[in-house]
Parts: C-alpha cells; sequence; structure tokens
C-alpha cells in the first residue's frame, strides 16, 4: 500500500488492471483501516479517471454476490449521493413510483455516509428487512414490482470499508462507484451523479455497454433533478440541457425538499409523500424523477406522458401498495 500511496501523492494514476487489483486487495482484508483510509481520502482530493473507474468497478462485479431476478427490462434508479444537499429520499421514493406503474424495479441501496439518511437507513427504520436471500427478492419483484438490494449484503468491499466510510463522513470513490454495481446488472438506469465531470465520465462507460441509461445532474450540483434549477441529462440521445419551466413547473425553494435532521423525520417525509400527505413540492421532485426513469425504460414516450403515468402511480396509492407488498415478503 505504502507504493499505491506514494504513487497517488505523486499525481499519477492507475491503469484498469491496476485499479482492479487495488479493489480486489481492498475488498478481502489485505490493507489495514488507516492505509484504506488514507487511499480514500487521496481520492477525495483528485479526479478519478475512466481507467480507474473502470477498474474497481470490474472488481467490484465480480466479486459481488450475483443476483437473477429471472426478469427481463429491470430498472435501477440509484444516486452517488455524496451532494452535500440533504434532500429527503427522492430516489428511492421514485422507485416506489415507477414499481407502482408496473415496471420492474431493482434498488440498489445503502446507509448515508456523507448524509443523514440513506435510502438503506429510511427502508430499515419503516420496517424492511435487508436480505440476499434469492428466494424473497424473486418473491418481492413478482409481487411488489421492486425488490431493495442493500449494497453491504452484496458487496464485500463495501463492508469492508463501511466503518472507515462512515468515520470519514465524506463522499469517497465509492458513491461514485454505487450506481454502477448493482448486482442484478438491470437493462435501464436512471444515474443521478454530483458534478458534471463525473457525470462525463459515466456517459462514456454507459455508451460502451448495453444499458439503456440516463445520467442526470442538476446544475445548482444536486444529483437528481432537483426543480430547484435547470438539469443536465446524458443518455444515448447525448448530452442535453433540460429547462424546469419547459417541463411545466414553476422553480422550486431549495428548503421544499430538505429531508429530515433525523431517520424519523426523513421516515416521516418518506411516509407522508407515499401515503398521499406529501407537499406539492415533493410530490413533483419525485415524479419528474420517477417520469424519466419511466423515459428511459420507454425513450419513444415524451416525458409528459411518463409523468402522467408517474403521478397516476402515486395519487392512486399504487406506489404505497408497492411499498407494502414489499415489506411483507
Amino acid at each position: 500500500m505504502k507504493q499505491i500511496l506514494n504513487h497517488l501523492f505523486e499525481h499519477k494514476t492507475f491503469s484498469r488492471e491496476q485499479s482492479k487489483g487495488i479493489l480486489m486487495n481492498i475488498a478481502q482484508g489485505k490493507y489495514n483501516n488507516a492505509q484504506m483510509a488514507a487511499f480514500m481520502t487521496a481520492y477525495c482530493m483528485r479526479s478519478i479517471t475512466v481507467e480507474e473507474l473502470e477498474g474497481f468497478r470490474d472488481a467490484m462485479l465480480e466479486l459481488c454476490l450475483p443476483v437473477d431476478l429471472e426478469t427481463d427490462g429491470l430498472i435501477d434508479l440509484c444516486g452517488t449521493g455524496g451532494d452535500g444537499k440533504d434532500t429527503f429520499n427522492i430516489s428511492t421514493l421514485a422507485s416506489f413510483v415507477v414499481a407502482g406503474a408496473g415496471y420492474k424495479v431493482a434498488k440498489h441501496g445503502n446507509y448515508g455516509v456523507s448524509s443523514g439518511c440513506g435510502s438503506s437507513n429510511v427502508m430499515e427504520y419503516l420496517g424492511y428487512r435487508f436480505t440476499n436471500d434469492m428466494d424473497k427478492l424473486k418473491r418481492s419483484t413478482d409481487e411488489a414490482n421492486i425488490c431493495f438490494l442493500h449494497a453491504p449484503l452484496f458487496h464485500p468491499a463495501m463492508k469492508t470499508v463501511a466503518p472507515i466510510r462512515k468515520e470519514l463522513g465524506v463522499k469517497t470513490f465509492f458513491n461514485m462507484l454505487g450506481p454502477m454495481v448493482n448486482p442484478a446488472k438491470p437493462d435501464n438506469q436512471l444515474v443521478g451523479v454530483f458534478n458534471l465531470e463525473l457525470a462525463r465520465v459515466y456517459a462514456y462507460l454507459y455508451q460502451k455497454s448495453t444499458t439503456k441509461y440516463t445520467i442526470i445532474n442538476a446544475l445548482e450540483g444536486y444529483d437528481e433533478i432537483s426543480l430547484t434549477c435547470d438539469f443536465k441529462t446524458f443518455s444515448a440521445d447525448g448530452e442535453k440541457i433540460n429547462s424546469v419551466e419547459d417541463l411545466g413547473f414553476e422553480l422550486l425553494d431549495p428548503k421544499e425538499i430538505i429531508g429530515g435532521d433525523t431517520v424519523e423525520a426523513s421516515a416521516t417525509i418518506f411516509s407522508n409523500v407515499l401515503k398521499g400527505d406529501g407537499t406539492n413540492a415533493q410530490n413533483n421532485v419525485v415524479l419528474a424523477n420517477a417520469a424519466l426513469a419511466i423515459r428511459t425504460i420507454n425513450p419513444e414516450k415524451t416525458f409528459g406522458d411518463c409523468f402522467y403515468e408517474a403521478e397516476e402511480a402515486l395519487l392512486g396509492k399504487k406506489a404505497l401498495k408497492s411499498f407494502n407488498n414489499l415489506l411483507q415478503n
């Protein structure tokens, strides 16, 4: 590890194979906590290259517990986190809306590191028990249209570094990896990233895959459609700036989409939105992200048509039904 750290401190980069090897060693516990913390901290201070991200991703997918849900057309809605905006759990709620609209969702999630309440925090608080039992996951996908994949149960590397990430309390390259290493390998992905540079790296990697994808970066730094500002999308159709007004919305005040200070408060917002008691701002943000996910699966549809599908799923309590079915499985 000393050589690896010196390499980083000299502002040198790693090849795809070198990066893969380093992460394999991290997952297998070959470095001590101080060394791993130093390695992760170095990546907080410099940009990751395409080759490095590819290598880290390759290692994570090679080591992960594979998930075959025997379902085509799966989608994941997953952000990198690390945007420092402390919004409520928008992508997780949007996942249930998409499931409620009849699409199959494999939601990849984890505890919050740089934010107080990640998707796993709120799901656990609301009574979901994490599992990597394939029969249960398949049953959830069949009956609720959604399964929840708690990352540490599938990725040895994430389990190894979880205590260090928690102590550091800042975003690391593991945030960047989260959306790329869903063990179910969904055919469709809506990915939110926290800065434009990373969005372009992601776009380059996804162009080389067979995945149908939309990558989002809101211009004020959100890793989702925030409706507080315009946002960029990257897809097979190229790079595009999307105007909030052109989509038919008024700009929101950032305060309107803030999450709770505690897991309990975040869970209350989550439940309120699902039950139809969310504010207009909360509902619209969730629906906009769900609509873009639906459009990722069906690029021939208009955003308006997809928004209508999402709205019907939320207001018709189909999203709530998916959530309740998931808890019961």
